[in-house]
């Protein structure tokens, strides 16, 4: 009697997987570096690492029996050597050892710093705020110099460059840092440090931006809106992805008022809020603070304030 094979189905690899399944492909790990920082690449360069270790275990395994006397001839060794390779990479791809999981997570950490401070605009289209500040107590007041705008209004998409982002912001951000004293500049590359230039915003659960600037989260004490959103929280100097809840705000003037209270009525920020008008004294400042748990943050802020992209947008721009 022929017994009859039933077909299985199988579930197709990712797009960055598909090519590198097989041990023998030579295109397999090229097809890894077309977008090296996506997930799905991610995920399949921790299965090879895993898949190296285990053909590190199993040679060790073939090489233990062959010093025992029970070796067997180059023929075979070649075949069985093809063998363990894919079979180790086969295994990696069903069930995690741990070592890959470690490397993805410190990729995404170095991936997240790169992106954190962009060369260009366009390379921040990815919805991800920035590690967020600790929320301070919400309050009622702001600064008594700031008055409405009319580019304060909220935008209807996300902004699509540098010098539309600083044209809807700026009117709110100069009068905010002329009540406070401080540099307009430095505020205005932390807005863009937090939002990827306003492209990297959290959005309420109707899909609106939330307008939140400056990456304050919302705790206990915050009674007005939020937005969920993804976001790196660094600990050991390791990026930990995890979803938090941010405020959000029904204007830009809002929600740099409700940044300018906290700078202003906040003892742990009383450094970067007393910096004046020395941008770099502010950087300092709202390094030590701790504003963001990314040991790396007023290294990236410094960047940006520094960087090609804010001088050529404000070029024109009087401050």
């Amino acid at each position: 009697m022929t017994n009859s094979i039933k077909p299985v189905a199988v579930t197709p690899p990712p797009a960055a997987m598909a090519n590198a399944n097989t041990y023998s492909d030579p295109n397999g790990l090229a097809a890894l570096k077309k977008d090296p920082n996506s997930p799905a690449a991610l995920h399949a360069v921790a299965q090879q690492v895993d898949a190296l270790f285990l053909q590190m275990m199993l040679k060790s395994m073939r090489d233990a029996n062959a010093a025992a006397g029970e070796g067997d001839s180059n023929e075979m060794g070649m075949y069985q050597d093809m063998f363990d390779k894919q079979i180790a990479l086969t295994m990696s791809q069903h069930q995690e050892l741990g070592l890959g999981s470690l490397l993805t997570r410190q990729i995404a950490a170095r991936a997240a710093a790169v992106g954190a401070t962009p060369a260009q605009p366009d390379d921040h289209a990815v919805q991800r705020p920035s590690a967020a500040p600790p929320s301070a107590s919400p309050s009622s007041t702001t600064p008594t110099s700031a008055a409405p705008s009319a580019t304060s209004a909220p935008p209807t998409s996300m902004t699509q460059s540098a010098e539309e982002f600083i044209d809807q912001v700026l009117p709110s951000i100069r009068t905010a840092a002329e009540a406070l004293g401080l540099n307009p500049l430095v505020l205005l590359a932390q807005a863009a440090l937090e939002t990827g230039w306003g492209k990297r915003m959290a959005r309420t659960a109707d899909g609106n931006p939330s307008l939140n600037l400056f990456g304050i989260k919302a705790d206990d004490t915050w009674v007005g809106a939020r937005a969920a959103a993804n976001t790196l929280e660094y600990a050991g100097g390791v990026a930990t992805q995890r979803q938090a809840a941010f405020r959000a705000y029904g204007s830009i003037e809002e929600s740099v008022n409700d940044f300018a209270n906290m700078l202003k009525h906040s003892p742990r920020y009383r450094h970067a809020a007393a910096a004046g008008p020395d941008a770099q004294a502010y950087v300092d400042g709202i390094g030590r603070s701790g504003y963001a748990t990314d040991p790396e943050y007023a290294a990236k802020l410094n960047d940006i304030l520094h960087g090609s992209t804010l001088r050529a947008a404000v070029k024109s721009i009087k401050l």
